[in-house]
């Protein structure tokens, strides 16, 4: 799948942008993704000092990652749960946001989600990423109560619908 993307800076162009499968090879760069992601800075940061995305977890999952074709470089990720239906992951690079990338990954989760046959998407929210799920069509349907030590806040639940 392509996309109409273009950085500001350069580099990446609508155009170039595509969606594909995650493999076992991605594990590195889709873990470094997440642990440097500046929206789990300060009191977030503890929650992704550790994370792992490993190859099982890519080769278990529907991982996918939208790229730059040549360099293969990784500008964001999504990983579908279908049993129960739930948005695991979904990542977008700090030099990418912006751009589409994230609302391009919400698309093609659609299309993924729609073929295997769900009617929605559960989606628990990092709370700083609210306003995104909410701006492609989530709707907010309760909180999940922070966890601890794992989670030290509470967190917004949400439906994204599948038509």
């Amino acid at each position: 799948m392509r996309s109409g993307i273009t950085r500001r800076s350069g580099g990446v162009r609508r155009e170039a942008v595509r969606i594909r499968r995650a493999t076992a090879r991605d594990a590195k760069r889709l873990t470094r993704l997440v642990r440097t992601s500046r929206a789990y800075e300060g009191p977030y940061a503890a929650m992704v000092a550790g994370y792992r995305v490993g190859p099982d977890y890519i080769e278990t999952h529907r991982v996918f990652a939208a790229v730059e074709p040549g360099s293969e470089q990784v500008l964001g990720f999504y990983s579908l749960v279908l049993q129960p239906p739930e948005l695991d992951l979904l990542f977008v690079a700090d030099d990418a946001q912006g751009l589409g990338v994230g609302r391009l990954l919400v698309g093609h989760l659609r299309g993924e989600a729609e073929r295997a046959g769900l009617t929605g998407v559960r989606i628990v929210s990092h709370p700083p990423a609210e306003g995104f799920y909410r701006s492609v069509g989530a709707r907010r349907t309760g909180t999940l109560a922070a966890n601890p030590p794992a989670v030290m806040w509470d967190r917004p639940e949400l439906l994204l619908p599948i038509t």
